[in-house]
């Protein structure tokens, strides 16, 4: 059994960590970025499969190429961000799969002869990976902003173009500011949400 995380940690991870729509000017370095990868690959995922694959947003001129892509409300927000994630999916994922499961390298045919069963994985997977992107940022002292409001096909036209990625959703990264930092919305108590049969 693993350690119990402190409250302090959970606290950072979890109970008092926010979705921030307003960015402080602190720039988050490549090192920060590597570190934050090396963190979230470390996650499950089914027959480590590991669909995702991550664009970082941070030059001035991606993050207007992608304010470009997504809706009024969240331009600002990748205008503003240090970085922003684009999480996406390889949809021939499956060809990793013997280099990434390799006590079973015919696992690859499980996915490579179903468009659907490969589709509907990689999409888990790499919502999955992005999740831990997000708990991976928040342990590092980043604040987190994701986002779906934006055009699928522009992102993937602008920043996939010639690959077999396509565009899961997105999150800034950076230090938040407190402008426009709503109140918690509620969440669903336990017996709303769950049952244990």
């Amino acid at each position: 059994m693993g350690d119990i995380l402190s409250d302090r940690d959970l606290d950072t991870i979890f109970r008092q960590a926010r979705s921030y729509n307003r960015w402080q000017e602190t720039p988050v370095s490549p090192v920060q970025i590597q570190a934050l990868y090396d963190l979230l690959r470390m996650g499950p995922t089914s027959a480590n499969c590991s669909p995702a694959r991550f664009v970082f947003v941070s030059s001035p001129e991606a993050r207007e190429k992608l304010a470009g892509c997504v809706s009024s409300t969240n331009a600002i927000k990748v205008r503003q961000a240090p970085v922003t994630a684009i999480i996406g999916y390889d949809t021939e994922f499956y060809d990793k799969i013997p280099q990434l499961f390799p006590h079973n390298p015919g696992a690859r045919d499980w996915f490579a002869h179903n468009a659907e069963v490969a589709y509907v994985t990689a999409l888990r997977n790499s919502s999955l990976q992005g999740a831990y992107l997000m708990i991976a940022a928040r342990a590092l002292g980043l604040d987190c902003g994701p986002m779906s409001g934006f055009d699928h096909a522009k992102v993937d036209a602008a920043f996939f173009a010639g690959t077999t990625v396509k565009s899961n959703f997105i999150c800034a990264l950076g230090h938040g500011s407190t402008e426009e930092l709503y109140e918690r919305s509620p969440r669903l108590s336990f017996n709303d949400a769950c049952a244990i049969v």
